[in-house]
C-alpha cells in the first residue's frame, strides 16, 4: 500500500484482513497447532463431505448408502455450529489463540444436538414428527435452538439472534402488550414450538437449511477456489488494465473488478476489503474523498449481491420458494443487475467530469472502451453459439462419444490456454500499489492472456446451467470438479512449458493450494451455514402463526391503501429487517414475510405482480442494509481501509446506490425488466430482451446523470427533473398510456363463461373477486390473472377452477383443490352470509395504443436538455 495513503487509514492490512476473517471464516487462529489442524481437519472433511454427496452419478451407492436431504442437512449443521464455536470468539475479548473450555463444550453439545436428528430420523418419525415428542427430545431441540442462535451472535452479530428469539417469544406467548391485535394468537405450546423448530423437517432444518446444503456450498467452494487459483487478483487487474486510464479510472476499475469478484463471491464485506485495498488508495489519488472511495467500492461492491449467477446465493433459495427453474431465476435477475452496474460506472464517470479529475497515465475514451467492449461480448457471443451448434451436431453424429469427445477437447483448451499463459509474466498483485515511484498501471495486452484458463470453469456452469438445462448441484458439482483439476495441475503445467526443473516442487504447491482451498471453502461457509438454519425458525414461525397472513394487512392500514406507499413501507420493513444479516439469511427474513404482502397488495389495487417481481423487491431493497446506516457492515469496512467517515461513507454510498432503490419499483410497475413474459426461446423474444436491455440501459443513465446534477455540463433543478422524466416514460411507458386509455375493457362477470368459451388459447383474462374475508368476516378484493387453457367451455372452467353457483350474478363456489384458484382465494370465507362473487370480468383492449408511442416526447424533451446543456459543455461528455 502506498507509504503517503497509509497515514489516513484507520486499519493496517493485518486489520483488514482480520476483519474480513471475522466476518466471513472466524476470527481465531489458535496458537496450539494441534488445535489449529483440528479446525482445518474439520473444514476439510466438510468439503469433502460435500464434494461427496454432490457426485451426480453416485458411484458409491453399491457400497455406502446415499443420504437424502433429511440426513444431510443435520450433518450440514453440525459441521457448520461445530466450527462456528472454534473460530468466532463469544466477545471482543475473548482469547483468539486459544480455544476456552466453555467452546469446547458448547460445539460438542451442539454439534451432538444436529446429529441426533441425523441418527435418531427413524425414531423422530415414529415420535416427535407424528405428534408424539419425548421430553428428552423437546430437551435435545431446546438447547439445540439456544446454541445455534448463540452460533448466528458469534458468526453473524446479534442482529439474527434478536430477530430469532423475538420470533420464537411472538410463537410461544402470542399475545402481550408489544404485539399488535391484527397478529395476535393462542400461543404454541412449549413442546410445539420445539417440535415445528428443531424436530420437524421444517423450521431449522427446512428448505433454506436444504439449500445451503445441496447448492450455496459448492458455489461457495467454487469461488474460494477460483479465488485461492489466482482468479480474483486477474480480474481485478483486467479492470484496471481497461479502465485505469478513464477519467477516474480507479473508481471505474473497481466497479468491473467488484462486479466480477461477485461472481465468485458470496460476501460483500469480503468484496469491499479484497478490491478496496487496491482500488480506494488509487480512487484518493485521482480526486475522490475518503468517503467518496469507500462509498463507491461499498455501492459496486454490494451491487455484487444481486448479480447472477450467485447472488449471494439467493438465486438457489429462490428456485425453491417460488418454485421456478434457476435459468428462470437468472433470466429475471441478469437485466436489473446488468444495468445498475453500467449506472454505476457512469455515476463514477460523472464524479470525475464534475471534480475534471486527471486520468492514471495517458487518457482514454470511455466511448472507444463502450465499443471495444462491444466487439468483444458479440465475439464471445457468436463462438459460445457456434459452440452450442458444434456440440448438438456432435451429439447427433456420435451420441455414445460426444460426452468424451468434449472432455478431450476442453482439456485440450485448458493446456493451450496454461501454455499461453506460460509465456506471460505472473500477475503481481501488488503492481497496483505505490511504493512511492507511481503508478505503472498494466496494459490490457498484458493482462487477458495470463487467466484465460480461469475463464473455463465459468463456462462449464453457465453451460450445463444454460445449455443442458441441469440442476444448480449438478453444474455446480462439475466446474468445481473442473476448478479442483485446475488449482492443482496449473503450476506444474507452467513449469513444464517454461523448461523449468521444479515441476515436481509446483504440483505440491498446487496441492497446498488445493487444501487450502478446500479449508477456506469451508470457513466461508459457517456463517452460511448458521445464518440458514437460523433463518430456519423466521420461516417455521410464519407458518405457524398468522404473521404471514396477517402482515398484508397491517402493512395495508399503514399505508391509506395507496400502492405506492405500500411498496415504499415493504422496501423500509425490508431494510430494516435485513440489516447485519448476510445476503442468505437476510433474504430469507425478508422474502418470508414480505414477498406474499406485495403481490397480495399489488392484487387489491389491481396490479398482478409476478411473484419473482416481488421477490426481487424485497431482495434487493434487504441488500441495501449493508449500505445505509447505521449497521451497514459494508460501509465500516470500506471506512476502515480509506480512513473516512463510516456514517459519511454509508450515506454517500446511499446516494450513489439510488438507482438499486428504484429498480425495484420500475419492475414491479413493468415486469418487462425483468423479462417476464418474453420467451427468450423464439427469435421475437429475443429481439425484444436486447430492445428492453437497450432501452433499460438508456433509461438507468439518464437517471444517473438526474441524480448527480451532471449530464453534459451541470445541471440546474429543471434539467434534472426533465432527466428524471424522460427516464421514467422510457422505463414505464404504459404509466402514461393508462392515463388516457385504458388496458382492459370491462365485461358484465354474468358472461364470465361465454367470456371464457370465446377467448384465445393462452391469452390471459383478469378478474376482480369480492367477498368476505375468512379472518375478519370484512370485505376485502383482489384481482387474479387467468391463462385461459385449450378445451372446450366445460374443460376451461374446470381448468381454471371458477364454478359458477347462480345464486346471486359472478356467485362462486369455492375452488377445487389443486386448481389455480385454490390457494389464491384461501382467505375468503365461502361459507358466510354474502356470497363470493366475480365483481369485473378484465378483458384485453385491442383498440389499446403502444405504449412506447410515448418514446417520442420522451425523446424530444431529452433532445431540449442535450440543447440546452450543449451551450454550457466545457468538456467531452465520454
Amino acid at each position: 500500500m502506498t507509504n503517503s495513503n497509509e497515514t489516513d487509514r484507520q486499519f493496517t492490512d493485518d486489520e483488514l484482513q482480520d476483519l474480513v476473517a471475522s466476518s466471513d471464516a472466524g476470527a481465531r487462529s489458535p496458537a496450539s497447532r494441534s488445535i489449529a489442524a483440528l479446525i482445518a481437519a474439520v473444514a476439510l472433511i466438510w468439503s469433502l463431505f460435500q464434494l461427496w454427496i454432490a457426485q451426480p452419478m453416485l458411484w458409491f451407492g453399491g457400497t455406502f448408502p446415499v443420504l437424502n436431504s433429511s440426513e444431510t442437512r443435520p450433518l450440514h449443521l453440525a459441521f457448520a455450529v461445530f466450527l462456528a464455536f472454534f473460530c468466532y470468539p463469544a466477545t471482543k475479548h475473548s482469547p483468539r489463540d486459544r480455544v476456552p473450555l466453555t467452546d469446547w463444550i458448547m460445539a460438542l453439545v451442539a454439534t451432538g444436538t444436529a446429529l441426533y436428528i441425523f441418527f435418531f430420523a427413524d425414531r423422530l418419525a415414529d415420535t416427535a414428527r407424528s405428534g408424539l415428542p419425548t421430553q428428552t427430545q423437546v430437551i435435545i431441540g431446546a438447547v439445540g435452538l439456544v446454541l445455534l442462535l448463540e452460533a448466528s451472535r458469534r458468526a453473524l452479530g446479534p442482529a439474527l439472534t434478536i430477530v430469532g428469539a423475538i420470533f420464537l417469544a411472538y410463537a410461544y406467548f402470542g399475545t402481550g402488550w408489544l404485539i399488535p391485535e391484527l397478529i395476535e394468537h393462542e400461543g404454541l405450546s412449549f413442546t410445539s414450538l420445539i417440535t415445528a423448530q428443531w424436530l420437524d423437517t421444517a423450521g431449522v432444518f427446512g428448505i433454506p437449511l436444504g439449500v445451503s446444503t445441496a447448492f450455496v456450498f459448492l458455489f461457495v467452494l467454487f469461488g474460494s477456489l477460483l479465488d485461492k487459483a489466482g482468479a480474483g487478483n486477474y480480474f481485478i487487474q483486467l479492470a484496471f488494465a481497461g479502465l485505469g486510464h478513464l477519467r477516474g479510472g480507479p473508481a471505474k476499475a473497481a466497479v468491473v473488478g467488484s462486479a466480477m469478484t461477485g461472481l465468485i463471491s458470496g460476501s460483500s464485506i469480503a468484496n469491499v476489503v479484497t478490491t478496496g485495498t487496491f482500488t480506494i488508495p488509487l480512487m484518493k489519488r485521482v480526486g475522490f474523498t475518503n468517503e467518496q472511495a469507500g462509498s463507491v467500492e461499498v455501492a459496486s461492491s454490494v451491487n455484487g449481491q444481486i448479480m447472477p449467477p450467485v447472488m449471494g446465493a439467493a438465486a438457489f433459495l429462490m428456485v425453491e420458494f417460488i418454485g421456478i427453474s434457476y435459468v428462470e431465476v437468472i433470466k429475471h435477475a441478469f437485466i436489473p443487475a446488468v444495468i445498475s452496474y453500467i449506472a454505476l460506472v457512469y455515476i463514477v464517470h460523472l464524479e470525475a467530469l464534475k471534480k475534471d479529475m486527471p486520468a492514471l497515465g495517458v487518457g482514454s475514451s470511455l466511448g472507444r472502451m463502450a465499443v471495444n467492449f462491444a466487439i468483444g461480448f458479440a465475439v464471445f457471443g457468436f463462438g459460445f453459439t457456434a459452440l452450442i451448434y458444434l456440440i448438438n451436431g456432435l451429439n447427433a453424429a456420435l451420441p455414445g462419444l460426444a460426452g468424451p469427445v468434449a472432455a478431450i477437447g476442453l482439456l485440450a483448451v485448458y493446456l493451450w490456454l496454461v501454455k499461453v499463459s506460460a509465456n506471460q509474466h505472473e500477475l503481481d498483485p501488488s503492481a497496483l500499489e505505490d511504493h512511492g515511484e507511481g503508478i505503472a498501471l498494466p496494459k490490457v495486452a498484458d493482462v487477458w492472456k495470463t487467466g484465460l484458463h480461469y475463464v473455463l470453469p465459468i463456462l462449464v456452469l453457465v453451460w450445463f446451467l444454460m445449455v443442458e438445462q441441469q440442476s444448480p448441484a449438478k453444474s455446480a458439482f462439475y466446474a468445481t470438479a473442473l476448478m479442483l483439476f485446475i488449482i492443482v495441475t496449473q503450476k506444474p503445467l507452467k513449469a513444464l512449458f517454461r523448461g523449468e526443473s521444479r515441476t515436481g516442487a509446483a504440483f505440491n504447491d498446487g496441492l497446498v493450494d488445493l487444501r487450502e482451498g478446500l479449508i477456506a471453502g469451508a470457513r466461508n461457509m459457517i456463517g452460511i451455514g448458521v445464518a440458514t438454519a437460523a433463518a430456519g425458525i423466521i420461516v417455521a414461525t410464519v407458518t405457524k402463526t398468522p404473521i404471514g397472513t396477517e402482515l398484508a394487512g397491517l402493512v395495508e392500514a399503514l399505508s391509506f391503501g395507496n400502492l405506492f406507499i405500500m411498496l415504499l413501507l415493504v422496501g423500509v420493513f425490508s431494510l430494516i429487517l435485513g440489516m447485519g444479516l448476510p445476503t442468505t439469511a437476510n433474504y430469507i427474513v425478508v422474502s418470508s414475510l414480505m414477498a406474499s404482502v406485495v403481490v397480495s397488495l399489488g392484487a387489491q389495487e389491481g396490479l398482478i405482480v409476478p411473484l419473482i417481481a416481488a421477490h426481487l423487491f424485497v431482495f434487493y431493497f434487504g441488500i441495501m442494509a449493508d449500505v445505509t446506516p447505521p449497521v451497514g457492515l459494508a460501509s465500516f469496512a470500506a471506512a476502515a481501509v480509506s480512513g473516512g467517515d463510516p456514517i459519511k461513507t454509508g450515506f454517500t454510498a446511499f446516494f450513489y446506490s439510488l438507482r438499486t432503490v428504484a429498480l425495484p419499483f420500475l419492475f414491479i410497475y413493468n415486469p418487462t425488466l425483468i423479462l417476464y413474459g418474453v420467451d427468450l426461446g423464439t427469435t421475437g423474444g429475443i429481439i425484444q430482451a436486447i430492445s428492453v436491455f437497450f432501452i433499460a440501459t438508456i433509461a438507468m443513465l439518464l437517471f444517473a446523470a438526474a441524480t448527480q446534477g451532471y449530464f453534459l455540463a451541470k445541471s440546474n433543478i429543471f434539467e434534472s427533473l426533465m432527466l428524471l422524466l424522460v427516464a421514467f416514460t422510457l422505463f414505464v411507458p404504459n404509466f402514461w398510456l393508462d392515463r388516457i386509455q385504458p388496458k382492459f375493457t370491462v365485461q358484465d362477470p354474468a358472461g364470465f363463461e361465454q367470456i371464457l368459451a370465446d377467448a384465445q388459447t393462452g391469452e390471459k383474462i383478469r378478474i376482480k373477486i369480492a367477498g368476505p374475508d375468512f379472518n375478519t368476516g370484512d370485505m376485502a378484493e383482489t384481482t387474479l390473472a387467468l391463462d385461459v387453457p385449450e378445451g372446450d367451455t366445460a374443460a376451461r372452467m374446470n381448468a381454471t377452477g371458477v364454478m359458477l353457483t347462480g345464486m346471486a350474478p359472478g356467485a362462486i363456489d369455492e375452488p377445487m383443490f389443486g386448481t389455480p384458484l385454490q390457494e389464491k382465494l384461501a382467505d375468503f370465507d365461502f361459507y358466510a352470509d354474502k356470497p363470493v362473487r366475480i365483481t369485473e370480468v378484465l378483458a384485453p383492449n385491442a383498440s389499446r395504443l403502444p405504449a412506447q408511442i410515448f418514446y417520442i416526447p420522451a425523446l424530444l424533451l431529452l433532445g431540449l436538455v442535450i440543447v440546452l446543456q450543449r451551450r454550457r459543455q466545457t468538456k467531452p461528455a465520454f
